[in-house]
C-alpha cells in the first residue's frame, strides 16, 4: 500500500458518527468502558460548537482506522490561536504502518492553516514509542515550564 492509498480528513459537524468507535476504543484504552453512545455525544457536542477539530486516517478500503482530536485555545503571549493535540488513537490491526504519522501530520497543517503559534500534545513517561515517533517528527519536548494540573471532580 502506498501513502497515496491513504488519506485523513476533517470530521464534518455532522458526521461524528465517523470517528465515534475510534473515540470510544481510545477511552477504553484508557480505562474506561467502551461507550459508543457516550462518545458520540461527545463528538457530536464539541463539533457542533466549533470546539473541536477531529481527523480520521481513511486507508483505501474507506473505513477509519485512526483518529485525533484537536482543541482549539489561544497563546496570549504569542497573541495567536495554541492548539492542544489531545487525542490520538490508532486501531491495534492498523499500527506500524505510519497511521499515527499521517495523523499527526495533518494536524500540524490543520493547526498552521488555522494560524497557530503553537500545537502542543502530552504523553505518559512510559510511552516511548509514541516519544520516539513525536521527536522523529520535529516535536520538541518542553523542558522550561511545567505542567500543574487541578482536578476539578464534583
Amino acid at each position: 500500500m502506498t501513502d497515496t492509498d491513504w488519506h485523513v480528513r476533517r470530521v464534518a459537524q455532522d458526521e461524528a458518527a465517523v470517528a465515534a468507535p475510534l473515540f470510544a476504543a481510545y477511552l477504553e484504552f484508557y480505562g474506561r468502558d467502551y461507550d459508543l453512545a457516550a462518545a458520540l455525544a461527545w463528538l457530536e457536542t464539541r463539533l457542533s460548537r466549533d470546539e473541536a477539530v477531529v481527523l480520521v486516517a481513511v486507508p483505501p478500503d474507506g473505513e477509519p482506522v485512526g483518529f485525533t482530536q484537536l482543541y482549539p485555545g489561544f497563546s496570549s503571549v504569542g497573541l495567536r490561536p495554541a492548539w492542544v493535540l489531545n487525542d490520538l488513537y490508532v486501531a491495534e490491526h492498523a499500527r506500524g504502518q505510519g497511521v499515527a504519522e499521517r495523523l499527526l501530520s495533518a494536524a500540524g497543517q490543520v493547526a498552521r492553516e488555522a494560524g497557530c503559534a503553537t500545537l502542543t500534545l502530552e504523553t505518559g513517561r512510559d510511552n516511548e514509542a509514541a516519544q520516539r515517533l513525536y521527536r522523529r517528527l520535529g516535536w520538541v519536548e518542553e523542558r522550561d515550564y511545567l505542567t500543574f494540573t487541578l482536578g476539578l471532580r464534583s
